[in-house]
């Protein structure tokens, strides 16, 4: 038999969440099973691998997003795992994490209790933040003029596109800048993503106090309101903390 594995929890945990009726991947129950001083939320695995399909991935989230509202944050945090984590036996995971990594793993856990993990995603509408940078500025705007209708060199292509980048970039750049100088001293820890469509600007999580979120709202909404609400802002308050569980294997 296969084991799924979902989340590390600490064993004295099993008290908070043994009433927890789950199902995770193909519709499986979710069990537990205590390695002290820990305990691994898992489901009898179907499958040898996972894909990354939408089902798939809801199917793993939804498992932690459930231990997370079960438990008292400031008692316990599930220390989610990787997506499509399949092991053959306990012992498995004993000799490869829980026991070379166990001194980690408990400061990862104590790093985390009363913490919460939200994301904050920028999006603009590039053609019209362009738009607004030419026409706030009265010399760029005057040499993009001169250049409708006639039919340009290389060198005058590539010289007004430079500047038109140069321009659509510092735009970009004080609005990331206002986001960080504001959300990074709420924050305990930070990480910034990938950028991962054209039209989105920013990707940053943040590591806050579980009950000071609404004060974290409530500076991103300012935020929004700085920049006069040419920003779409994708803002996510309650996400399994994947970017502050990170550590180098030996």
């Amino acid at each position: 038999m296969s084991l799924y594995l979902y989340a590390i929890l600490q064993a004295e945990s099993l008290d908070l969440i043994k009433n927890l009726d789950l199902k995770g991947m193909n519709t499986q129950p979710v069990q537990f099973h205590s390695l002290p001083p820990f305990a691994i939320v898992y489901s009898e695995s179907q499958q040898d691998r996972y894909l990354a399909s939408r089902a798939n991935l809801i199917a793993h989230e939804t498992v932690l997003e459930s231990l997370m509202k079960a438990i008292d944050p400031h008692q316990a945090v599930p220390l989610p795992l990787q997506f499509g984590l399949v092991v053959d036996e306990w012992e498995e995971v004993q000799r490869d994490l829980l026991i070379p990594y166990e001194s980690k793993l408990k400061d990862l856990i104590n790093n985390l209790i009363g913490k919460r993990e939200v994301s904050v995603k920028l999006f603009w509408n590039q053609t019209e933040e362009l738009n607004l940078a030419v026409a706030e500025n009265e010399g760029l705007r005057q040499r993009r003029e001169a250049l409708v209708g006639k039919i340009l060199s290389m060198d005058e292509a590539i010289a007004i596109g430079q500047e038109l980048e140069a321009a659509i970039e510092q735009r970009q750049q004080i609005i990331v800048e206002a986001f960080i100088n504001t959300l990074k001293p709420l924050s305990h820890d930070y990480a910034e993503g990938e950028l991962l469509t054209e039209s989105m600007i920013y990707n940053g999580s943040f590591l806050i106090d579980w009950d000071k979120e609404p004060e974290f709202a409530a500076s991103v909404e300012d935020l929004d309101k700085q920049f006069e609400n040419r920003l779409r802002i994708r803002y996510n308050d309650f996400t399994s903390p994947y970017n502050f569980v990170k550590f180098e294997r030996e």
